[in-house]
């Protein structure tokens, strides 16, 4: 640089500097705006080669076998929370098993209880009950602690609401209706001194009893322990907006967590690629039997078996039961030699796929002959899946019975040889998504054809023509829930036929009216 020895040049001089500087800063912001933009540039194109690749699908590659990747999961966003005052907090025990058997209140005739080595029950039951308890909670305007799972019941399975439901998702999912937290607050612990008061509402409930008996006891006590929960809400009679709760929660919120989902889409997937399926509640377990004194088509030493079993536990109160009797009530489940000989008056032919949900058949694969000879495509989740894959869910009734529950909603057709909570839920799920095809078997009617057929006085045509026709307003259709007066045990369960959620408005009337 020339310096200037004038007056002004010494101020040149000073500016000069500054400015050199400025310039070389200039340039090198120039550099870096250069590889930003051209790192951008060059991510865009990468994205937009990508996205076109995926939609490409270049010809050598059609005889090729691709393996489908389930997209990341991306959960939706967290719904409003629902802003209110708590009145308390509400504690809920699903009971199940012992107690529901001694007591005999959650399903509509005694044999239904008795699944209980397969799970089913339990599963069922759990569902019933949480539904109904949110639904208090949201009533009352209480704080639901997360439900607890009696594991000191007949059912001998000790799993946690953690270990089969997506708790994340049951807090979440319901954030907007009711307030759901993990575990009761510290203060209310019994090591600080907090007696919680424990008390099991009566059983069928209306709207009244809970607003005007239940939620006056939070004035005085801050917590209630429901110790029992099996069927404390009534079907009918309920308010359209508490019946959608329990909707929500059934439908929505109850999710299985996502080992069991993962497994149990794998196992829909692999009989879907088998073709058409149906799913086959096949409730011939040893505990069914014993309880429920259904003998027909067993050995007189299986008949004492089941005897002895049924006598081996006192607070069973009926112990001689005539089977004959029982089974021509429609009180049985149909054996797996009637169920063989029905689905082929059904109009089910020899190739049809069937997927066996049940626990251990009772006589094992000498009971199932008669209808493996008849659909030689009988398969279970055994068959399907590794054992690896079953080993984290054994010794857990209600996790293997939540793979099962899976299938069935999935299934072309679902036909449960009997009615119990199992069935109910599946026909309840199955409506929602669209009356999927079910098939309720009309027992009492089937025994009475089935003996026709078999000591002659039908012919096979008669029989099967007689097997259709009974059957036809039986496939799951559109129809309005059946309601006895003081009879809740004897009128169509809530949770088989949730109408209320079904339609909306003047739409029900043309979708569950006769002519539909």
């Amino acid at each position: 640089m020339e310096v200037v020895r004038s007056e002004s040049g010494v101020r040149s001089e000073k500016i000069a500097a500054p400015v050199a500087t400025v310039i070389a800063r200039t340039k090198r912001f120039q550099v870096w705006f250069i590889r930003v933009c051209s790192s951008i540039l060059l991510w865009t194109c990468l994205v937009q080669l990508l996205t076109v690749g995926e939609l490409w699908h270049p010809s050598f590659m059609a005889n090729t076998t691709v393996s489908i990747v389930k997209p990341p999961h991306h959960p939706p966003p967290l719904l409003p929370l629902r802003n209110y005052t708590s009145n308390g907090y509400l504690k809920v025990s699903c009971n199940g098993g012992l107690n529901q058997m001694r007591s005999a209140v959650c399903t509509y005739s005694f044999a239904t209880f008795f699944n209980c080595s397969s799970g089913f029950l339990k599963l069922a039951s759990l569902g019933f009950q949480i539904c109904d308890m949110v639904a208090v909670a949201r009533l009352l305007n209480l704080t639901l602690v997360v439900p607890e799972l009696d594991k000191t019941s007949f059912w001998a399975d000790n799993s946690t609401f953690e270990e089969i439901f997506d708790v994340k998702h049951f807090i979440d999912s319901l954030r907007d209706e009711v307030r759901i937290v993990r575990r009761l607050p510290k203060r209310f612990n019994r090591k600080y001194g907090y007696r919680v008061f424990v008390m099991p509402p009566v059983s069928w409930s209306q709207e009244k009893y809970y607003l005007q008996q239940i939620l006056p006891l939070f004035s005085k006590r801050k917590v209630l322990h429901f110790n029992k929960t099996d069927a404390r809400l009534a079907n009918n009679g309920i308010s359209i907006d508490l019946q959608k709760v329990r909707c929500r929660v059934n439908f929505q919120a109850l999710k299985f967590t996502p080992e069991i989902e993962s497994l149990g889409y794998k196992l829909v997937r692999i009989l879907q690629e088998r073709g058409p399926f149906v799913a086959l509640h096949l409730r011939y377990e040893m505990d069914m039997l014993a309880f429920s004194g259904c003998t027909h088509g067993c050995t007189k030493e299986e008949a004492k078996e089941l005897k002895r079993l049924r006598y081996a536990y006192p607070w069973w109160r009926e112990k001689e039961i005539v089977s004959k009797e029982r089974r021509s009530q429609g009180l049985c489940p149909l054996t797996p030699e009637e169920t063989a000989l029905i689905l082929l008056a059904l109009g089910f032919d020899k190739d049809t796929q069937i997927y066996i949900a049940a626990g251990e058949i009772y006589g094992s694969e000498r009971r199932l002959a008669v209808l493996r000879a008849a659909y030689p495509r009988i398969v279970r989740k055994e068959m399907l899946l590794d054992p690896g894959e079953l080993q984290q869910f054994q010794n857990h009734s209600s996790q293997m019975a939540a793979l099962d529950f899976m299938v069935s909603i999935a299934s072309d057709t679902f036909i449960p040889t009997y009615d119990g909570n199992m069935a109910k839920v599946v026909e309840g799920h199955r409506r929602y998504r669209g009356f999927k095809k079910t098939i309720l078997l009309d027992r009492k009617r089937l025994v009475e054809l089935l003996d026709l057929h078999q000591n002659g006085t039908l012919s096979w045509n008669e029989f099967a023509v007689a097997v259709g026709s009974a059957h036809e307003k039986r496939m799951g259709q559109p129809t309005r829930r059946k309601v006895i007066a003081d009879k809740p045990k004897e009128e169509d369960y809530f949770y088989a036929n949730p109408q209320e959620c079904l339609c909306e408005g003047a739409n029900c009337d043309d979708l569950l009216g006769p002519g539909n």
